[in-house]
């Protein structure tokens, strides 16, 4: 999976100079890092974003996020569709039980960016789209590598296209703070869940 960087700029690449346009669910985590994902990815792709994250507590605290990513499709961008879920915290819940008291980046992420992964992944198949993928890895705090293992093991399952990526690359994450900026978008000072709250 070392070489997911290369891969993607080769699809790109490949895309590009066929002159053609595939379709994209990209899973969004949360506005500011939607912004620089949806810019490298709109060169090539029609996409649509995918708001889906029944990890982040409390409740406003999704309605916030939530309407921040769909503040900054509609007034930032051009052509990219919005998908908000409904607020089901039980589905996190109910996944990492047992994993409460994993550190931040061990099995209970690893869990989390499974759940949200799956749900993508079976929802891009389900409304017909190309590929699909996740802004997770433009987080300098997330593990690229393991993102993309779970991307490619449910595009497998579901028998759809996953776009590997590590949008953090290429001054990816310096980009999206700065376009975030620009926006005046919200930026969470935690990763969503109650227990990245936790000071231990």
């Amino acid at each position: 999976m070392k070489d997911y960087i290369m891969r993607a700029d080769a699809v790109k690449e490949q895309l590009k100079s066929e002159g053609r346009r595939k379709s994209m669910l990209l899973h969004s985590c949360c506005g500011p890092c939607s912004t620089s994902c949806i810019e490298y990815l709109s060169e090539v792709f029609d996409v649509t974003v995918l708001f889906y994250n029944p990890n982040i507590a409390p409740e406003d605290e999704y309605a916030l996020r939530a309407a921040e990513q769909q503040r900054y499709i509609r007034d930032f961008t051009k052509g990219v569709g919005c998908i908000v879920c409904d607020y089901k915290p039980e589905v996190f819940y109910e996944a990492v039980k047992g994993l409460e008291s994993c550190p931040e980046g061990g099995d209970r992420c690893k869990v989390c960016f499974d759940i949200r992964l799956d749900f993508c992944a079976k929802k891009a198949k389900e409304l017909g789209f190309d590929y699909f993928c996740t802004t997770l890895t433009v987080s300098p705090h997330k593990n690229a590598e393991l993102i993309n293992l779970i991307g490619q093991q449910k595009a497998e399952k579901y028998g759809i296209e996953f776009f590997p990526s590590d949008f953090k690359k290429h001054d990816g994450y310096l980009k999206s703070v700065k376009l975030a900026k620009e926006a005046g978008l919200y930026r969470q000072n935690y990763c969503g869940c109650a227990f990245s709250l936790r000071k231990d």
